[in-house]
């Protein structure tokens, strides 16, 4: 191991298991193939720059994103699903027939509607058990997303802004779980739960199958803010790490609200209240369940 990849470690850390790190890596490399090498000495920067980030699977930054990280790749594949389910939808409602209007599509659209369904298939194979891969394919969606997003509008800044800050904000989250961390069952079904109880109801609603015409983009958001909640009662905590955790996995649906729905800050900014007040009735839950079991 080079002294360089050691270096990477804070200087507190490095001194307290810097040898006990370097025994362990060269006795691990020792007979690998050169190409193993380099990949061991890539796992080996990775976790020296989360110590140094405090995003390791100890550290309380690390066991928060890993919490949000699910339930971001949910919450981006709800954005992305409605993008893909309003798309079909207006395919199979048009008069036109279906090869004319494929053959017709603008490559634009084309490559953004793939982008999405990227996201959606990375964020359904990382949620039922393949994290590493499905978290791979849905960050590539997500920046590809971003990018696409940046390059295709028009005037610098106009529209994309929502856009081009959730992707890359939901990446971040997604990279930012430690891989120790990664895939926990539990977490991966409640975000599964989350996705389809935020999706499902809005695509009913858009197919006009119901006698709302929008939920203007509260739906999915309140359905975060309940799962933020129900996942803070049996752990009996106050809430506001759990809420807190869904905060920062909202920036796909707050996106979702401002671009399909408002077009405007405040009211988008408004669904953020649905979080302190999920985190202050499960406060208020706890504190009633506490006096309950004292007397």
């Amino acid at each position: 191991m080079t002294d360089p990849l050691l270096r990477l470690y804070p200087p507190a850390y490095r001194a307290a298991h810097g040898q006990e790190i370097v025994d362990v890596h060269r006795e691990m490399t020792a007979d690998m193939p050169r190409a193993a090498r380099l990949r061991a000495d890539a796992d080996l920067a990775a976790h020296a720059v989360r110590v140094r980030l405090g995003l390791d699977s100890v550290s309380p930054a690390g066991r928060f994103f890993a919490l949000a990280a699910p339930f971001a790749l949910a919450a981006g594949a709800v954005d992305n699903g409605l993008r893909l389910t309003r798309w079909y939808e207006g395919l199979v409602r048009s008069p036109a027939p279906v090869w004319v209007q494929l053959s017709t599509m603008d490559g634009a659209r084309a490559v953004h509607l793939l982008l999405s369904l990227l996201v959606c298939l990375g964020a359904v194979i990382a949620l039922t058990g393949r994290w590493l891969p499905g978290a791979g394919v849905a960050v590539c969606g997500l920046l590809g997303t971003a990018a696409q997003w940046a390059v295709t509008t028009p005037s610098p800044g106009e529209g994309a802004a929502a856009p081009v800050t959730a992707a890359l904000l939901t990446a971040a989250v997604v990279l930012s779980c430690p891989p120790d961390r990664r895939g926990d069952r539990q977490l991966s079904t409640a975000a599964g739960v989350m996705a389809a109880a935020a999706w499902f109801p809005v695509v009913v609603v858009d197919t006009r199958a119901f006698g709302v015409t929008t939920d203007y983009g509260a739906w999915p958001m309140l359905v975060l803010a309940l799962t933020g909640a129900v996942l803070a009662v049996p752990a009996r905590s106050s809430g506001l790490r759990e809420l807190g955790a869904m905060a920062v996995a909202s920036s796909p649906l707050v996106a979702h609200a401002y671009t399909d729905a408002w077009l405007e800050l405040r009211p988008v900014l408004g669904l953020f209240l649905l979080l302190p007040v999920s985190a202050a009735l499960t406060a208020c839950f706890q504190a009633v369940r506490r006096r309950r079991r004292l007397r």
